[in-house]
Order: C-alpha cells, then sequence, then structure tokens
C-alpha cells in the first residue's frame, strides 16, 4: 500500500509534514519520504530505508534541513520516493499511491514513442512513481498531464504534486483510496488519513471524489477537474487497512469494525467462554462481538507493541510467519481450559492462524474458533497492494477451490464457492477449517460487510470477495491474476 500527505502554509510547516507523514507508517514498512520547496526556492528532499526502523527515528536528525511553506510525505512499501523531475513542464516534485498493472506497456511506450530512460528498482523493477510522472510530462500542463495519466493506468494511482509552492491532488479513477482536505488558519493539508488532522489542528475541509483533480494554496483549493461519479472504494480501508481514528466518505473505521462485528455475533449462537480479537485490527471487529454476543472480551494473546509492525507487508513468507509469531503474545491464564473466539480481520494464505490456533490448543485450550470480518478471498487485488501474491493460489480459500475442483474452476462454479450458504462455499469453508485446525470457522457475508459499511454496494470495491468489477479493469490483459504454476 502507502500513504501521502501535503502541507502548503503561510508559515514554516515542517512539523505539520513531519508528523502528518508519520501518522501514515501503519500502511507501509520499506520507504519514507519528504521533500520540501525551502525559503529560498530551493527543493530540498530526504528519503530513507525505514523497514527496520520507524520514520520518526530516521527523520528526527534531518528536520533542521527543512525550512519551508510547502512541503510532501510518502510512506511506501515498495519504491523510493517523493521524486524530483525536471520536465518542459518545469521542476516539481511528485508521490503516488497505488499499482500500475500494464506499467510493462507504458514504460516500452515512453522508450519507444518518447524516448525517455527510467532508473531500476534493486528488483529490476521500474518505480512505478517514476512512470506516472513519464505520463504527466507527455502533455502542455501538470493538470492535463494528470488526466492523461489517470486515463491510461490501468490499476489505480493517486498523486500529489508539488510545484511553485501549491500542491495539485488527484483522487484515482475509481476512487479506490481516499484523498482528504484539511484546513485551519492560513495552511491547507492533503491526507489519505483523515487521523492525521486532529493533532495537527487542522479540519476535515472535504474529500476528493473519484478522478477528481484539485489546486492547493494556504488559503484556497481550486477544482481543476470535477469527479466522476463511479466509485469502487477499496473495502479493506474499513476492515483493516485504515487506522480506527480514519473517516472516509463520511464513515469511521472503528465504528464499522464495531458493527461488522455485531452482525457477525446476530447469526452465531456458538457457546464460547470469551472473545479475542487479533491485535490490531481484528481488535474492533472482536469488540462489537462481545458486545453483540454478551460473552466477555478477553485478551488471550497480546501484540508487543514497541518494536513489531504489521505482519503482511514483509514480501518473504518466513519473514511474514516469524514476525506473526513474535510479535504476539500468548497468556496463558485466558487460555487453558477455556473455548476461545478470535476475531481477525480477514484470512489470507491461513499460514498465521494455523500456527496460532496450534500453538493456543499447546497451551490448553478447549475450543479455538474464528470469524474472519470479511468474505473468503478468492481473488487477487489487482488495485491495490494488498496483497502482491505471484499465484492465485497463495489465497487459502483459492487453493482450497482448486483442490476440490481439481483445476481451475470456471467462473460459474467460482461464483457458488463465493455465494455465501450455497454447498461449495459451505465445504470450502469446512476444508479451511481443517486445514487452520479450528472448532468452528464462519466468514462474515458480503451483504452484511456491505451492512456494516454503510455505503450502497455499487460503490465499494468486493473484487477479491466475489470478483466483481462494474468499471470492467479487471478484464484488461494487464489485469489478469498470476497463474497457477504447472503441477
Amino acid at each position: 500500500m502507502g500513504g501521502f500527505f501535503g502541507v502548503v502554509s503561510h508559515e514554516n510547516c515542517v512539523a505539520d509534514l513531519f508528523y502528518g507523514t508519520d501518522y501514515h507508517s501503519h500502511l507501509g514498512t520499506r520507504r519514507g519520504g519528504m521533500v520540501m520547496t525551502q525559503l529560498d526556492g530551493t527543493i530540498k528532499r530526504v528519503i530513507h530505508d525505514i523497514s527496520n526502523a520507524q520514520f520518526r527515528s530516521k527523520f528526527d536528525t534531518d528536520l533542521s534541513k527543512f525550512q519551508g511553506h510547502c512541503g510532501l510525505g510518502v510512506i511506501s512499501d515498495l519504491e523510493d520516493q517523493p521524486l524530483v523531475v525536471g520536465s518542459h513542464l518545469g521542476v516539481y516534485s511528485i508521490v503516488t499511491v497505488g499499482k500500475l498493472n500494464n506499467m510493462e506497456e507504458l514504460t516500452r511506450e515512453a522508450i519507444e514513442k518518447h524516448h525517455v530512460h527510467f532508473a531500476e528498482l534493486s528488483s529490476g523493477e521500474f518505480n512505478p512513481t517514476e512512470v506516472v510522472a513519464s505520463l504527466i510530462n507527455t502533455q502542455n500542463s501538470i493538470e492535463d498531464g494528470i488526466a492523461y495519466a489517470q486515463q491510461h493506468i490501468n490499476g489505480s494511482c493517486s498523486i500529489l504534486i508539488m510545484q511553485d509552492g501549491f500542491i495539485y491532488a488527484a483522487r484515482d479513477r475509481y476512487g479506490r483510496t481516499p484523498v482528504i482536505l484539511g484546513k485551519k488558519p492560513g495552511a491547507t493539508a492533503v491526507t489519505m488519513e483523515s487521523s492525521a488532522f486532529p493533532n495537527l489542528d487542522y479540519q476535515v475541509f472535504r474529500e476528493l471524489g473519484p478522478a477528481e483533480v484539485v489546486k492547493i494554496s494556504a488559503d484556497e483549493v481550486t477544482t481543476l477537474k470535477k469527479a466522476q461519479e463511479q466509485m469502487q472504494f477499496c473495502s479493506f480501508f474499513w476492515i483493516y487497512f485504515g487506522y480506527p481514528s480514519s473517516s472516509y466518505e463520511g464513515k469511521n473505521t472503528e465504528t464499522v469494525r464495531y458493527r461488522n462485528g455485531e452482525l457477525m455475533a446476530k447469526e452465531d449462537p456458538t457457546e464460547i467462554d470469551s472473545v479475542c480479537g487479533i491485535p490490531d485490527s481484528g481488535v474492533a471487529h472482536a469488540i462489537g462481538y462481545s458486545n453483540e454476543s454478551g460473552d466477555p472480551y478477553m485478551r488471550a494473546l497480546v501484540k508487543y507493541t514497541p518494536t513489531w509492525p504489521r505482519s503482511f507487508m514483509p514480501q518473504n513468507q518466513g519473514v511474514r510467519d516469524l514476525v506473526a509469531r513474535m510479535k504476539l503474545i500468548p497468556i496463558d491464564q485466558q487460555i487453558e481450559g477455556r473455548r476461545l473466539l478470535f476475531c481477525d480481520d480477514s484470512i489470507v494464505r491461513g499460514t498465521q492462524f494455523k500456527s496460532i490456533a496450534r500453538r493456543l490448543y499447546e497451551r490448553g485450550a478447549k475450543e479455538v474458533h474464528l470469524r474472519s470480518a470479511c468474505p473468503p478471498l478468492a481473488y487477487p487485488c489487482l488495485f491495490l497492494n494488498f496483497s502482491r501474491s505471484k499465484s492465485v493460489l497463495d489465497l487459502v480459500a483459492r487453493r482450497v477451490i482448486n483442490d476440490l475442483e481439481g483445476g481451475d474452476p470456471s467462473e460459474e462454479i467460482l461464483k457458488e464457492y463465493t455465494t455465501a450458504g450455497t454447498p461449495r462455499y459451505e465445504r470450502m469453508v469446512e476444508e479451511i477449517r481443517k486445514i487452520l485446525g479450528l472448532t468452528t470457522l464462519k466468514y462474515q457475508s458480503i451483504e452484511k460487510l456491505v451492512e456494516a459499511i454503510g455505503l450502497p454496494k455499487e460503490k465499494i470495491c468486493t473484487y477479491c470477495f466475489d470478483g466483481v468489477d462494474p468499471t470492467g479493469c479487471s478484464k484488461c490483459p494487464c489485469c489478469q491474476p498470476p497463474k497457477a504454476p504447472q503441477q
């Protein structure tokens, strides 16, 4: 994933930029960067590797080098950002958040048609933010360049550009990620997480609509391109990505998670001794479950918060499993002889909770029940970097489906597996339960998840659950998920 923050102010705004960016640290763990237009008009940029250290600790010593009225910050899970670009449009700085499915096509066209060149990441991949900049540079203005880039990107891309003391902000074409404006006297800020605003004294001004582009000064926001109606907001912001104090489209993350847990409990007669949440994002779902069921919320597992980040971020599966194990510490007195029900935000590969369940039984748990706050993941995400899967079989639900069907199923059969209550769905869930070693396993349904969020389904992206994509983007050859390896 990733997250960004930008600010334009009449006063020196380095503190706002630093802390506003830091409030996005939960969205990425690889790179952090800040760029600012200095008081003398020059551009100062710093990028650090934050894979083994917190953003704040890496940038503390740099703050004295920044003095300015306009800046951008970014937390990235992949590439170096921000970039400083020199072109016929002038010098500007750019940060992006999203996923370019057709990057190979875009880079080939840029090289062959416009004779540009690109720097490469250490992994051998092109820098997506640099590719976006190359698209922008084909046009005669920043405004036209952003519109051109959004039109040609297959996937999603939200953009911030700093130039001449202004910030251009663009939300991705179908509004899959949030872009939120905040104001206080003498300053305007733009963020992905509204939780960055309160402690910096900003008030939410408004949210950009899908594909909307604005130009931001300290005093005003000018619309350059109006929002389009069609929206496909990523549902995982409420399930997992979003910070509890953030709100998107008027729906607070923590409140949605409480409601989601309540809805799961209403249809669950399972007799248990306590409800537990897998830290961090599973906790609110579990509290909601407990509030509705009347079963006490107790912490059988606690997260060692000082050092361990979210576990899905590391690309190496072995590292992910190690982080998942090391960050969760069991409390034996809350485990031994008890019937435990855990709420987790999702079940992706299945490896982590399989290990957790085994450890709980070893410590004397009588029963271990699991409730997933979202439906089974049957399709890899094509629009954000939620899961950089090398194969659809990285998803435990899809792996079980393929095993049950003896190979890749048709879309018609997949629909049966992704529709709660069908015989194929129930059979899939039972097989996953056996793999994880659970007493019982239940998933939230798409219908109840949508109800918990409180927006119309047609405005929420549920592609990873049901394969439904109203935009048609997923049918593009660039967006086809990685195939299962040949046996």
